[in-house]
C-alpha cells in the first residue's frame, strides 16, 4: 500500500506549520524538508490542511476510480451523509447525486443507512452493559491512533466496522457481490482504513469531496446540464446526522442524557487527545467514549477548503429533516431487519509505533543547550506542538524534531545573530573610518614628500658639484643641475623632457657607474677617485645611503677655471654652519640620518683638501 500522505519538497519551505500540527509527531525534517514518517502517520490529514504552501498532498485516486467506471464494470458511488454540507452551492441534492451518476456510476447510494445499522449494534452494546467502557470506531484516525500509540486500549474499540464498510456489505448483498464499490467522503484516513477489508466489505475506491469535484471538472459535468435524480436504495433515516457532534447517537436515540447518561462526545484535535489521555489515566473517566478527530465530518480534510462549519452543518439538518418528511418508515424497518444478519464485527491489533524513552541526561543536554536549564523555563509556548519543553527535548532526542522548531531559541540565536551582525557592521564602520583617516593621512605624506622633493631638487641645485642618486638598478632616482651639465648637451635636452634624468639608467650616462655598482654590494664608500670624463677629471666620491637599496654620489670637475680650493672649502664650511638645518631635512627626505647628511658634506670638504694639497705639491714641483 502507498503512502496515503506525503510532501512535495519543491514546494516546501520549512514553515514547520505541519509539525506543530500533527498530533502523532509524524512528521520530522529532512535536509531542508519536510517528511511524513509513513509508518507513524493516523491519515487525520491536518496537515494537509493548514499547509499554505500546497506542499502536503494526499493519495490521488481519481485515475483508479476512471479506471473502473471504463471496466464494464458495475460500479457503485456511496456518498459520506457529509455530501451536503459540502455541495452548498448546489441548489438541490437531487443535482448532485445526477451529477455523480452522469460520471459512469451505475447506482449511487447514501452511507446514512450505514450508520443506522452501525447505530443498532452500538445501541445493542451499551444496553448490554457489564462493565466495560469503550471507544467508538466509527473514525478511522481514532482507530489509528489506539492502535499505533495506546496499543493499551486496543481492547476498548469497539468492535465493529465503520458505517461505510457496513454499507458495502449492503449493496454487495442488494446489486450482487460482483459490483465495485467507490466510497465518497470527507475523510482522509479511509483511504487506508477501506483497503484492510475484504471480501464483501471491500472497498475498490476511495475519492475525497475534492477530487469529486476535480471529476466533474475534468468530465465537464454541472448541475446545467443533468436532470433531478435521487439516491438509489436503501434509503438512510437519521443517519444523515452522522457528520455532525452526537449525530450517530442521535440516529437511534441513544440515551445522552449528562445525569444518566455514560458516553462523553468529543471531537477536534485538542478534545480528542485528552479525553483518551484522561480515559486511560483518571479513575473518575468512566465512560463510553464516542469520538471524532475532526470538528465534525463536515470539516474533514477532503472537504473543499474555506468551508464554513456551521454552514455546512446546517446544510446537513436541513437535509436530514427534507428526507425525514419523505421516507416510508415501515419500508425502513423492513430493511434494517433484512440486513440485521450482516456480520459488521471487526478486530483490532496493536500496531505499537511509539518510540523509546531516551535517557534522562540526553534530555538534560538538550534542555541546556535550549537555553532551558531551569524548570520555570520548560513549561512551554506550544509554538513547536509540544505540550511542554520537556517533551520537545524527548522528541529532539528520538530523532523527530530539531532545535530550529523552538520558538524562543530560534528568536535568542537570531537576536544573537543580529548582535553580531552589529558588532561586525561596528567593525567594519570602524575600519572605513580608520581607512579614511589613512587615505587622507597618505593624501597629505603624498604632499609632503611632493613638496619635499621639490624642496629637494632646488637646494640640489644649489650645489655646484654634480649630485646623483641611484637605486639597486642602477638607475637615476634624482640628480641637480650641475650633474647634468658636467655630462653635455645631450644629457641637457634628455633633462628638458625628463627633469633631474629620473629612470635613466647611469651606465648610459657615464663610464665610472661600476663605482656606484661596488658601493650597492659591498655596502662601503669610496670616496675621492678620479676618473677620466672625455677632456675633463672628474672626482667621484659614492657613499650608501640606504645599503644595497641607494647609493649618492658627488662629482667635481677637477678641470674647471671656476673650482677654487678656498672657495670650495669656505662654501662647504658655510653650509655646514649656516644650512645644517636644512641640510638635515634634505637627508631626511632622502631616507637618512642628519649625521649622514653631515658625512657627506665633510667628505666634500676633504675632497677639496685633498684636491688642493695636490695642486700645491704641483706647483712646488
Amino acid at each position: 500500500m502507498s503512502q496515503i500522505v506525503y510532501v512535495d519538497p519543491a514546494k516546501c519551505n520549512l514553515s514547520l506549520t505541519c509539525i506543530r500540527t500533527c498530533p502523532v509527531k509524524a512528521i520530522k525534517i529532512e535536509e531542508k524538508h519536510a517528511e511524513v514518517v509513513a509508518s507513524r502517520c493516523i491519515g487525520c490529514g491536518h496537515c494537509v490542511t493548514v499547509c499554505a504552501q500546497d506542499a502536503i498532498s494526499y493519495r490521488d485516486e481519481k485515475e483508479r476510480v476512471k479506471v473502473l467506471l471504463a471496466s464494464g464494470a458495475q460500479v457503485v458511488a456511496m456518498c459520506d451523509p457529509s455530501i451536503s454540507g459540502e455541495f452548498v452551492d448546489i441548489t438541490d441534492y437531487r443535482k448532485f447525486v445526477a451529477m455523480i451518476r452522469n460520471l459512469g456510476f451505475t447506482y449511487v447510494v447514501e452511507t446514512a443507512f450505514g450508520v443506522d445499522l452501525v447505530a443498532f449494534r452500538y445501541r445493542d452494546m451499551l444496553n448490554d452493559f457489564h462493565g466495560k467502557y469503550y471507544i467508538h470506531t466509527v473514525c478511522p484516525p481514532v482507530s489509528a491512533y489506539v492502535e499505533k500509540f495506546q496499543p493499551e486500549l486496543v481492547d476498548n474499540l469497539a468492535p465493529f466496522v465503520p458505517p461505510y464498510v457496513a454499507m458495502a456489505k449492503v449493496v454487495r448483498r442488494m446489486y450482487g457481490n460482483d459490483v465495485k464499490v467507490v466510497y465518497i467522503t470527507a475523510c482522509v484516513a479511509a483511504k487506508d482504513d477501506g483497503r484492510t477489508f475484504k471480501d464483501d466489505g471491500r472497498i475498490d475506491g476511495i475519492l475525497t469531496f475534492v477530487e469529486l469535484r476535480e471529476m466533474f471538472k475534468a468530465y465537464g459535468v454541472t448541475e446545467f446540464n443533468v436532470e433531478f435524480s435521487d439516491f438509489d436504495p436503501p434509503v438512510g433515516r437519521k443517519g444523515g446526522l452522522f457528520p455532525i457532534r452526537r449525530g450517530m447517537l442521535q440516529a437511534v436515540d441513544i440515551n445522552q442524557e449528562l445525569l444518566s447518561g455514560d458516553i462523553i462526545s468529543a471531537n477536534g484535535k485538542g478534545d480528542f487527545l485528552q479525553s483518551i489521555a484522561e480515559f486511560k489515566k483518571e479513575t473518575g473517566l468512566r465512560q463510553h467514549l464516542d469520538l471524532f478527530y475532526c470538528e465534525g465530518c463536515v470539516m474533514g480534510p477532503g472537504m473543499s477548503p474555506g468551508g464554513k462549519k456551521f454552514l455546512r452543518r446546517s446544510e446537513v439538518i436541513k437535509y436530514v429533516n427534507k428526507r425525514l418528511k419523505g421516507i416510508d418508515l415501515v419500508n425502513w424497518h423492513e430493511q434494517i431487519e433484512m440486513f440485521h444478519d450482516l456480520d459488521l464485527s471487526r478486530k483490532f491489533q496493536a500496531q505499537d509505533r511509539r518510540l523509546p524513552q531516551p535517557p534522562e541526561s540526553d534530555i538534560q543536554r538538550v534542555l541546556h543547550e535550549l537555553g532551558k536549564s531551569k524548570v520555570e523555563d520548560q513549561l512551554g509556548c506550544g509554538a513547536c506542538g509540544y505540550p511542554s519543553c520537556r517533551e520537545f527535548a524527548i522528541a529532539c532526542c528520538q530523532g523527530l524534531t530539531n532545535y530550529e522548531m523552538c520558538y524562543s531559541y530560534s528568536v535568542n540565536k537570531l537576536h544573537t545573530f543580529i548582535s553580531k551582525v552589529n558588532a561586525t557592521n561596528d567593525k567594519l564602520k570602524r575600519t572605513k573610518e580608520a581607512l579614511k583617516d589613512s587615505e587622507e593621512k597618505a593624501r597629505s605624506g603624498e604632499m609632503a614628500a611632493l613638496e619635499a622633493a621639490e624642496i629637494t631638487t632646488a637646494m640640489l641645485d644649489k650645489i655646484n658639484s654634480g649630485v646623483v642618486l641611484v637605486d639597486e638598478n642602477l638607475r637615476v632616482m634624482e640628480s641637480n643641475r650641475a650633474f647634468v651639465h658636467m655630462l653635455g648637451e645631450d644629457a641637457a635636452t634628455i633633462n628638458e623632457l625628463i627633469p633631474g634624468l629620473k629612470g635613466a639608467e647611469l651606465a648610459s650616462l657615464v663610464p665610472f657607474y661600476r663605482l656606484f655598482a661596488t658601493v650597492l654590494q659591498s655596502g662601503q664608500d669610496l670616496l675621492n677617485r678620479d676618473t677620466p670624463f672625455g677632456d675633463s677629471i672628474f672626482n667621484v666620491s659614492v657613499f650608501t645611503i640606504k645599503k644595497q637599496k641607494v647609493v649618492g654620489g658627488i662629482i667635481r670637475d677637477l678641470t674647471s677655471p671656476d673650482v677654487r680650493r678656498e672657495e670650495i672649502i669656505n662654501r662647504a664650511r658655510a653650509v655646514i654652519r649656516e644650512n645644517l638645518e636644512t641640510v638635515q631635512q634634505i637627508a631626511f627626505l632622502l631616507g637618512e640620518s642628519a649625521s649622514k647628511t653631515e658625512k657627506i658634506l665633510t667628505s666634500i670638504i676633504e675632497a677639496q683638501k685633498l684636491g688642493s694639497e695636490v695642486e700645491e705639491d704641483d706647483s712646488a714641483v
